[in-house]
């Protein structure tokens, strides 16, 4: 590593040390605003002003949510963004070097049973070098590294050649409406990072996914001659195992070696079951709801096709389904599914600042579950990589927490990656 290379490492991970505790205490003030669904305002605020005080150019907007329900890609249980807005901070290089988008998600799934809580679940409190809190891993304590690693950048007086856009969005967790408005209104980049807990892992490729719903028909009748009926409860077994093995034929076709530690690449679960309406009555109709897995590089379309396809052999087992077909409607929350080549350069200089920093080889995966990642690389166009701090096992869990450490660690790489990405200025090469 050149001498100037090693001694701007220095530097970086001096001034991220010296700003460890006031680092901790504005992730503290995010965790502690509870930016559930439509709650986000609070804690963008407290965003937007950060970015103004880092000099950066600020764009703050409530995405219109009328317009935005045309796009192809648009998912969202609600129409309309009040309160709820969008936060894009940039910072204009002076020319001549690649650009790079930083995206993290403000919005934070609902805290679910406090009793199941050790603490309030909005505490921000630091426990053996852990902070704990609805929304620390997943995700701002990605978004508290992303800030320290521009501000470290800026702080040191670096002046980089390419620009870099940093995000902070809505509606990650109900399937990147919040992104989308920002793809529509036009940021785009020639790579993207997404700091997701992936437990400082690489994620090249992000699994998809979409939720679906079927109603299983039978025909009702007494209990006492349930034999004249036909149940769709027991129909629906039938249902559910034809879906298991759809399941297994998918994942059968799965190759790609980043996919090597996980067991079902792509799974198809069954979240909801409902059906039937009076113990002594033969149930007419069951209801299924559930999430299909879609490969990095499928797309979702392709994924409803193989599904309908799949379903329309359901009468070949047994003939009931031929004049009564389970019916099958998408509905709700969607992620697209992303995929970039391991060997872009941009995850070659990822891996270059991550191997400097840790002293240790990346761990290289797909991601288990859908980020915006790949709305960014699909419909933005920018390719994008998923890589953070946090731990994706205490995801919407009890007792969420993050480990600072690894938060600091992740600001160091990222904002390596930063200079190298975007290029210095000659000026202070």
């Amino acid at each position: 590593m050149p001498n100037h290379q090693v001694e701007l490492q220095k530097h970086i991970h001096e001034w991220i040390h010296l700003h460890r505790e006031e680092s901790t205490a504005f992730l503290q003030k995010l965790v502690r605003i509870p930016s559930t669904q439509g709650n986000e305002q609070r804690a963008q605020f407290l965003i937007a002003d950060k970015l103004l005080e880092l000099s950066l150019d600020v764009d703050l907007w409530e995405p219109d949510g009328e317009a935005l329900a045309l796009h192809p890609y648009f998912c969202s249980p609600r129409n309309t963004f009040i309160g709820s807005p969008n936060v894009v901070g940039v910072l204009k290089g002076v020319g001549g070097g690649r650009s790079l988008l930083l995206n993290g998600h403000m919005d934070v799934v609902p805290e679910g049973n406090r009793a199941q809580w050790q603490d309030d679940p909005f505490s921000g409190n630091v426990v053996d070098g852990k902070l704990y809190g609805r929304g620390a891993t997943d995700m701002k304590g990605g978004n508290i590294s992303l800030l320290m690693a521009i501000e470290a950048v800026q702080s040191l007086g670096i002046k980089l050649k390419g620009d870099i856009i940093f995000e902070s969005v809505i509606e990650e967790e109900s399937g990147g409406a919040g992104t989308l408005a920002a793809i529509v209104k036009g940021y785009k980049a020639d790579a993207a990072l997404i700091p997701e807990p992936t437990n400082m892992r690489i994620f090249p490729k992000q699994q998809g996914s979409m939720w679906f719903r079927m109603e299983v028909k039978g025909r009702s009748a007494h209990g006492g001659t349930r034999y004249e009926g036909v149940s769709a409860i027991e129909k629906s077994i039938a249902v559910i195992q034809h879906i298991r093995e759809l399941e297994v034929d998918r994942n059968a076709r799965i190759s790609d070696p980043l996919y090597a530690n996980n067991p079902i690449p792509i799974p198809i679960n069954i979240g909801v079951i409902q059906g039937g309406n009076w113990p002594s009555s033969v149930a007419d109709t069951v209801k299924l709801e559930g999430r299909m897995g879609v490969a990095p590089a499928e797309t979702l379309d392709d994924a409803k096709e193989e599904m309908r396809q799949w379903m329309a052999k359901l009468s070949v087992k047994d003939p009931w389904f031929a004049a009564h077909p389970p019916t099958v409607e998408w509905f709700g929350a969607q992620w697209v599914p992303g995929n970039v080549d391991p060997d872009h350069a941009f995850m070659q200089v990822l891996m270059q600042q991550f191997r400097a920093v840790k002293q240790d080889e990346p761990v290289i995966e797909a991601s288990p579950w859908g980020t915006d990642g790949g709305l960014l690389t699909q419909v933005g166009d920018t390719p994008c990589i998923v890589f953070g701090p946090g731990i994706t096992q205490v995801a919407h869990y009890p007792n969420e927490h993050i480990v600072l450490e690894h938060v600091f660690e992740a600001a160091e790489i990222i904002a390596l990656t930063i200079i190298q990405w975007c290029g210095l200025d000659n000026s202070e090469a």
